[in-house]
Order: C-alpha cells, then structure tokens, then sequence
C-alpha cells in the first residue's frame, strides 16, 4: 500500500513543532488531546480511539483482555499499517462518545457510527467501509409491523442519541400515533436481547446488527426496512494534519485489496440459507449438551492451534455433540472418528468423549501441520477442515486441478470452487486419487464456520 508522501509530512510536522513552540506557554485543556500531526501519532505518540463497549464494535476478550470485535480489527489493521499504538477509551453511549471527539478527547471515534446530515454537520467523517439499512426487528410472537401505519400496534424502544431514533422521530411526524421510549446503551445489541426476552414488541437496528443478532436468537424477526442505505464511517479530530488523508489512502486501499470484504465475511457473512430448525436446535444443545463437553474442548485446544470455540463447532457439525453417535460407514463418537483415525491418534474408545476430543483435535491439529506452507491466514484452518472431511489426499488433487484451471490454488475461495468437480467426469480420472464428492467439504466448511459464529455470538 502506498505510504505519505514524506515532504509534505516533513513540512507539516515541522510547522506544527514550531507553532508548539511559539504557544509553549499556553498548556491545552486538561482533558483535550494534544493538537498534532499524524507524522507526529506515528513516531510515537498513542493513537486514542473513542468507542463503544458491543459485540460488533469493541470488547476486551474474557481471556486474554485483547481487543475484539468488528471495529477492533478495523482498527488494528489500521494502527499496524502506519506503526500506531492503540489506546480505547470507551464511552457508555453514543451521544457522550460524539461529545468526547467533538471535546477533542480522542482522535477518532470508531463505533459504528451512521454518518447522518445532523452529525456530518459537527463532526468530520472518514471513507464510508460499509452499507446499511436500518430495520424493524421484533420477537415473532407478537406483533410484527410490515408497513408504516401498522406502527402503533407494536411496543417499540429505541436507542437513545441513535440515528435510528431520528428515523422513528421522522416517521411520527407524518403519523402521530406511533410511540415509543428509548433507552441509553453502547449500541442496539441489548435492546435485541430484550426483544428476545420479550421486554417489548420491536427496535430499530442495523441490518447486519439485526443479521447477527438473528443468528443468537431465532425468534427475531425483520417486519420491515426503516431507512434507506446508509453509510458507516469513522468521526475523527480534523485538527490532527493529515489523519483524513490517512484514512482516504487506507479505506481505498481496505476496499480495492478486498479486506473489508474479506472482514465482512467474518464477522456477518459466515451463514448460509437460515435454516431455523438448526438453528433452534443449535442454541438449545448450547445450554443442554455443551457444558458437560466444553472443560474437554477446553484442554484438548492448549495443545492446538485453535480455539476451544472451533473444536466444539466441528464437535457439533460431526455429531450435534452426541457422544454415542454413529454413521453408516462406522465413523463413531464426538469427533466421528474412522476406526484406523483413532488409532493413529491413540484412542482406544471412540464413544469417550475425552477420548475422542483430544484424538479429533490432535488429528485436526496434524492435518493443519501438513497445509502447503504458501496457505496463511484463516484459509489454512478452513483448508484442514476440509481434509479431516474429504482426506489429504484429495485436498492435493483439488490444489492442483486449481492450478490446472488457472485458479488460486492457495486460496478457500478458489478451493470451494474447485472440489466439487472432484466428482464431475470431466475431471477426477485425471487426478492421482480419483473421484470424491467434493462437495461435501465445501459444504462442512460453511457448516463449522457458521456454528462458530453461531457459538461465539450465543457466549458473547
């Protein structure tokens, strides 16, 4: 990716020192951030960045104290390009976090944030990364609005400061009948949890907010869209030179390398056609069969490159977590294991669940080792997945036929394309291990990938 220009930052930071200088005696507000350069943030100075404590933005992992979350990775993306040193400070709701940047107490608000007429007219905004509409969503057993004037059936509450408040706002003008109450939060996530638990009727959200939350909670449903699209961008301090040139250089260079495309992926488009029986299914064994098993996923991860989080996803692809499960083909226990599996990863009992999770993941754990080393990142994990599913064997047949076909052989995406023709005539007699259903692991991927986010979002 291209850097800054080094003059013209030379110059500016050199002005900006000696401006500095000359007010030397003049200390700023206490509580303000120090008026500089972006060349000046980069040599050493921490880059404060106001956001709000929710799923999709920022929390500090349980575990590890590490940030996560949608806006968490924007941000450290952003920070290990230009070499940054983040600190989070995080507000309780929206309007007090606008309020902190606009008091120049950060230098830059990243938050979700809905960039709206009222608030382009307070405060500077970054690139637009990402499109939304603002929804009604509520609990499918009770009233559900599909139209305007269908409103005041339901209870609504709202984010409070929220530009999904100055959506209803706007709608009640031309229909005074409609109300409401709101609530203060550091997004929507909560108010969707009270849907769920049927506090009230209905809120508005974000679609991908609404996305996700439909994914914790079955039982949301979307009445209607509320808004048009709209764009998401970040507010930052335009006192600081050059910060809005950095992110018009990184956002561009976010969407045309496919990043944002790629963390969209992972964060809202890891899931198939809803299948709510699933579903339904998935969130109830969560509290009913998990727990016995999760102390298991736990230990048998230390050893792993992966989460505990993952091996209960695959757990629960192979067998919905049933210990005694058993295929046509005598694949058996947790981890489904074949009788020769188990031997090589020194399982006597495949019907024990310790057993058989420490042996699955050990055999995952060997299958991800022997990954061609040109495969990195996450399409590595997604890469042994597929072959603890399909075989090694036929993983190097679908790489080369990859290649053959002038495609990435190194990347999922281009991989998920090319195993189904594993089982097309056309091509698998002219590969070294012949004819797969090469569907299958496509297929087993997005199931695992999608109960991990299941998983992740029912804990968060």
């Amino acid at each position: 990716m291209l850097d800054f220009l080094p003059h013209w930052m030379r110059l500016t930071l050199c002005l900006s020192l000696a401006t500095g200088l000359a007010n030397c005696g003049s200390p700023p507000p206490e509580d303000a951030v120090t008026a500089l350069t972006f060349d000046a943030l980069r040599a050493g100075n921490e880059l404060i960045v106001l956001t709000l404590d929710a799923p999709t933005i920022y929390t500090a992992d349980a575990d590890t104290g590490e940030p996560t979350g949608y806006e968490a990775d924007l941000i450290r993306a952003f920070a290990r390009e230009y070499g940054l040193t983040v600190r989070y400070e995080v507000r309780p709701d929206i309007e007090t976090l606008l309020s902190a940047l606009g008091a120049g107490e950060g230098h830059l608000a990243a938050a979700n944030l809905t960039v709206t007429e009222d608030r382009e007219a307070m405060l500077r905004f970054g690139p637009v990364y990402r499109n939304t509409r603002e929804q009604l969503v509520c609990n499918d057993s009770g009233p559900v609005p599909t139209r305007l004037s269908r409103l005041p059936e339901a209870r609504i509450t709202v984010l409070d400061g929220s530009s999904y408040l100055a959506t209803l706002t706007a709608i009640a003008r031309d229909m005074p009948d409609v109300s409401w109450t709101t609530e203060a939060a550091g997004s929507a996530m909560p108010l969707l949890e009270q849907v769920h638990q049927q506090d009230f009727d209905c809120t508005i959200a974000d679609s991908f907010l609404a996305d996700f939350a439909r994914r914790r909670h079955p039982d949301l449903v979307v009445g209607m869209d509320v808004s048009e699209e709209r764009g998401l961008a970040w507010a930052y301090d335009d006192e600081i030179a050059g910060l809005g040139d950095a992110l018009e250089y990184w956002f561009g260079w976010a969407h045309e390398s496919g990043f944002l495309e790629e963390l969209d992926e992972t964060w809202f488009g890891r899931f198939g056609d809803f299948d709510y029986v699933d579903i339904r299914s998935f969130v109830e064994r969560v509290d009913t069969r998990l727990p016995r098993y999760e102390p298991h996923f736990r230990t048998a991860a230390e050893e792993t490159p992966f989460n505990w989080e993952l091996l209960a996803a695959q757990a629960y692809q192979e067998s919905h977590w049933d210990a005694e499960a058993v295929s046509a083909t005598g694949v058996r226990g947790l981890m489904m294991l074949t009788l020769s599996t188990a031997e090589r990863v020194g399982v006597e009992d495949r019907t024990d669940p310790v057993q058989s999770i420490a042996g699955g993941a050990r055999y995952l754990s060997d299958l991800y080792r022997r990954i061609p080393d040109a495969v990195q990142g996450e399409d590595r994990l997604w890469f042994a997945l597929a072959a603890y599913n399909v075989g090694m064997g036929h993983m190097y047949d679908a790489r080369a036929l990859a290649e053959r076909l002038g495609r990435d052989k190194n990347s999922w995406s281009d991989l998920a394309l090319t195993l189904p023709l594993l089982s097309d005539p056309d091509y698998y007699p002219t590969l070294r291990y012949g004819y797969a259903r090469g569907y299958e692991p496509v297929n087993y991927v997005q199931k695992v990938r999608e109960y991990l986010a299941l998983l992740q979002a029912q804990r968060l």
